[in-house]
Formats: C-alpha cells, structure tokens, sequence
C-alpha cells in the first residue's frame, strides 16, 4: 500500500524520500484509484551543475519540481488511474499535483499553527480528512469543496480575518502537491495524517475552522511579539 507514513510531530526530523518514477506513478494512480482524487503531472527536478532546478527552466522558480508545465492544467487532470499511469510513464519524474475544488478543498496554514490546530483537533475528537505537511512549513487540511469560498466569513464571524492570520483556502482553480512530491532542495511533501478508509468522509470547513482559526491568529501574535 502507498499510505503507510506515520503521523509525524512538531519536532521530528522530515523524513525526505527519493523521489523515483515508480514511486511518482504508483502514487498518482493510487491517489485516482482509491480516493477517486483528479491528478495531474507538473514539472520535476533536473540536475544542472550540481544543483536541482525546476524543469521549467527558471533558475528562480518559486515551487521548482512542484507546478504545473502547461497553462491549460486543470483540463489535463484526470480521475482515471490507467490515464494516471499512462502519463507518468511518459514522464517518469514529473511531480504528482492534485487539483482543489474537484473532490476536496484544502485549508492552507502555517505549520505550528497547523500541529496545535491538530492536537486540539483530536483532543475535540473531531472529523479530520487527509493532512499535509510541506517543505515550506504549511500544512493543508482536506475538507469538502467550497470550503475556500466560504473560509474568509467563517474565519470573520470569529472575529479574526483570514489574511491576516495566513489561513488560505484552496478551491475551485487551484492546486496542491501530494506525497512524495519533492519540492526543490527543501524536502517532500508528506502526510501529518494519511488517507485510509476512515477518512474517506470530508469533513467541511465549518467543522474545523474554530481550531484553525484559532492557532493561526495565535501563531500571528506570537509572530508579532517576536518582532516587537
């Protein structure tokens, strides 16, 4: 089985995984497969004079080996897990990029945030869906689709707004990475909770937006004490 990563906590050490093509493709079909996810390749890491670069050719890309190569994505993307592996056998390394606003939303937060946002979470006994954690300390809940159009009032009726306090929503026309997506030098995107059949079920936004909110404007004030 492809989801067989622990939970990982606050302190430990990213586990960064070699990023081979097997790997890529099996995920990408499982994701289609099993969790009837929409997949698409993006770009991939090359080796250019001893250094990784995006595939893209920038040597400044913001997410190298981790967007995607074409403007017309989102009509590339498919649920089916032979058209998955058909084209990842064309492009073995390519990225394993996941569209938002099909199948789930992702609730995007910074990392601490994140962790206290999930211990108080389980704490609750709440609902949780699938979560990431990427090499550029966010982590991104997965929730029912439309929970980005409905993010910023929710997080508003709380007393807090959402830009303030770096909570994203992830919807219709945008895109995540999964596991074991690398992300230039900066490590793989991995799962904080890993998808089985007991989180098969989404839970919505609503559900989790108390917690989430909640870490996030405590991580913001933490963030501006510390610059004070």
């Amino acid at each position: 089985m492809l989801f067989v990563e622990e939970p990982i906590g606050v302190t430990e050490a990213a586990q960064v995984p070699q990023q081979r093509g097997e790997q890529l493709l099996d995920a990408a079909a499982r994701y289609a497969e099993e969790r009837h996810w929409d997949v698409f390749p993006g770009t991939w890491l090359e080796a250019v004079e001893g250094r990784e670069r995006c595939s893209c050719g920038d040597a400044g890309c913001p997410s190298p080996g981790a967007h995607p190569t074409r403007p017309d994505w989102a009509g590339q993307a498919t649920g089916s897990a032979a058209a998955a592996r058909r084209m990842w056998v064309e492009h073995p390394k390519s990225s394993v990029l996941l569209p938002t606003g099909r199948a789930f939303d992702a609730l995007d937060v910074p990392e601490t945030a994140g962790f206290l946002a999930l211990a108080r979470m389980e704490r609750m006994d709440l609902t949780l869906g699938p979560v990431t954690c990427t090499p550029d300390r966010r982590m991104l809940f997965f929730v029912l689709p439309g929970a980005a159009a409905k993010a910023p009032d929710l997080v508003g009726h709380l007393g807090w707004d959402a830009a303030a306090i770096d909570l994203v929503g992830r919807g219709e026309g945008d895109y995540v990475a999964g596991p074991p997506t690398r992300v230039g030098g900066r490590g793989a995107v991995q799962w904080a909770r890993r998808p089985t059949h007991t989180n098969r079920w989404l839970p919505d936004a609503a559900e989790l937006i108390s917690p989430l909110a909640y870490a996030c404007a405590r991580e913001a004030a933490d963030a501006r004490t510390r610059l004070s």
